[in-house]
């Protein structure tokens, strides 16, 4: 009977489903967030992994609202740790991007790969330049696989690289644990109470990752403006 269970849960599971990964490592969830996101910033073949919605249900799943839940979840060890993982996970794909070059990315597509993915990370570092994009590109699924190898291939320097690294795994990272952690009893409250978070975490998701995205809209909108005060001014 406990096969048959294990071979339904698997069945299942669903790739794309924060708490789908949460279940899965159980006892170990913290350490299986560490793992999705070196995964999802270091590896090319994480490019699906959930993190902007895993990083807002842990921060949910560790306040003591949703502490009957079944999932255990600390705070700090989520603040402190996944920041450092989400930081070397994207230390490695500097590094394969600068050793290995563009024959990195020298693959047809596929179902997994494709190269649009690697055309617009690279759109986004010729955008807005190599610190601001590495920052932004935090916030932009998929693109914050493919920037961290894409800014190794285009010559970034490993150091000016660390720093702003660092400076956007911490503001994405935490900004978005906080922010679920923080939210936790408003949801609560609003949903009618926390047995119910699995009808309503997916809308919740949705708009948060939205107000996440509001630094590129910012970026874009900035960049849009200066271009039309160039002309205005060459016009004059």
């Amino acid at each position: 009977m406990n096969t048959i269970h294990a071979v339904a849960d698997v069945i299942a599971f669903n790739p794309l489903n924060p708490e789908d990964w949460l279940r899965l490592f159980g006892d170990y969830a913290v350490y299986g967030v560490w793992f999705i996101l070196f995964a999802e910033t270091g590896l090319m073949i994480g490019f699906f992994l959930p993190g902007d919605s895993l990083l807002l249900v842990a921060g949910v799943l560790a306040s003591a609202a949703f502490s009957t839940q079944g999932i255990q979840l600390n705070i700090w060890a989520l603040l402190i740790g996944a920041p450092i993982f989400a930081i070397l996970g994207a230390q490695l794909g500097h590094w394969l991007g600068a050793r290995y070059g563009r024959k990195l990315f020298d693959k047809p597509n596929s179902r997994f790969f494709k190269q649009e993915y690697v055309h617009k990370a690279e759109h986004y570092f010729q955008k807005f330049g190599p610190r601001r994009a590495v920052v932004l590109a935090r916030f932009i699924p998929i693109v914050r696989t493919f920037m961290n190898p894409v800014a190794g291939v285009l010559g970034m320097p490993a150091r000016q690289f660390l720093v702003w690294n660092i400076v956007g795994a911490v503001l994405w990272v935490d900004g978005l644990l906080i922010l679920g952690y923080l939210t936790a009893d408003t949801l609560v409250e609003a949903i009618g109470g926390p047995d119910k978070i699995d009808k309503y975490i997916i809308p919740f998701v949705i708009v948060i990752v939205l107000l996440s995205a509001i630094p590129i809209f910012i970026e874009i909108y900035r960049e849009r403006r200066a271009k039309r005060r160039a002309k205005v001014s060459a016009e004059i």
